[in-house]
């Protein structure tokens, strides 16, 4: 079963991982620069559902991130798929993934607080032979920029992923992510009181053609771009997520699915 995105063909490409688990006072789907406190630990679960064409696939992530210093956090995270394809479907572990996330930069102000980041993330190959996994290692490397305010956000944020060369010469196409997000908190609060910030991305895929023993694959690779209206809410010690990303621009190559919409909500819960 771990050649199941061979045998679900191209189709399934669009539907692959792109982000870890975001950390709080992030975007909703883009990167931001917030770094946990030293000795902080983050619990996150997510849920996870894209729907491209007649495929469709439903994924839940647990993760745990702590923070070394209060510029740098690291995290592990460990996901389950549910894949639904015309005449095939398939549900199973996927690949654990590792991340790290080093603020170089941070600009205090009053009632402002500015910082830059970098971050670093890798796919393992870890999947069962009767599992869910990409048959490789990815690699995703980031930059990132934010703005916190209180009552304005923004961040933006460029992202590359390498995708290894899996079972059978087989290699799932690089991506390049861009993602641009403001935010807003109508009315300002304070720790002992629910806040809630509301988020619009733009978030922007560019993906290079497949590989089969090192010809192209025509029916792969191309672009999209989404609009994603999302929400934070936090209290406290607790923050929940949610949002959606819609399509406004296809440029697929050859026989793909456009994507339809992805939608997401996670639950984190800091100490």
């Amino acid at each position: 079963m771990k050649l199941n995105r061979r045998r679900f063909g191209t189709c399934v490409l669009g539907l692959s991982l792109v982000p870890l688990a975001s950390y709080a006072h992030d975007p909703v789907f883009g990167l931001g620069p917030h770094t946990l406190f030293k000795g902080g630990f983050e619990f996150h679960a997510g849920a996870l559902r894209k729907k491209a064409g007649e495929d469709s696939e439903n994924e839940y992530a647990v993760a745990v991130n702590y923070g070394i210093t209060s510029d740098w956090t690291v995290g592990t995270e460990a996901p389950y798929s549910d894949l639904n394809s015309p005449g095939a479907s398939v549900s199973g572990r996927g690949d654990i993934g590792l991340s790290t996330k080093y603020r170089f930069w941070r600009n205090d102000q009053l009632g402002v607080q500015e910082s830059a980041a970098a971050s670093l993330a890798t796919i393992l190959d870890t999947a069962g032979d009767d599992q869910v996994g990409n048959n490789a290692t990815d690699v995703i490397a980031g930059l990132t920029y934010g703005y916190e305010g209180r009552k304005w956000y923004r961040w933006t944020a460029l992202r590359y992923r390498r995708n290894g060369e899996g079972d059978g010469g087989f290699e799932r196409g690089d991506k390049v992510l861009f993602d641009l997000v403001g935010g807003i908190r109508f009315a300002p609060t304070t720790y002992l009181e629910p806040d809630w910030v509301w988020m619009l991305e733009l978030n922007g895929e560019y993906i290079q053609r497949a590989r089969m023993n090192g010809a192209s694959v025509a029916d792969s690779g191309g672009s999209e771009w989404f609009i994603s209206p999302g929400l934070m809410w936090t209290y406290r010690n607790v923050a929940v997520k949610t949002g959606v990303q819609l399509p406004i621009i296809h440029d697929l190559n050859g026989a793909q699915q456009n994507t339809d919409y992805r939608a997401t909500l996670e639950l984190e819960l800091h100490y």
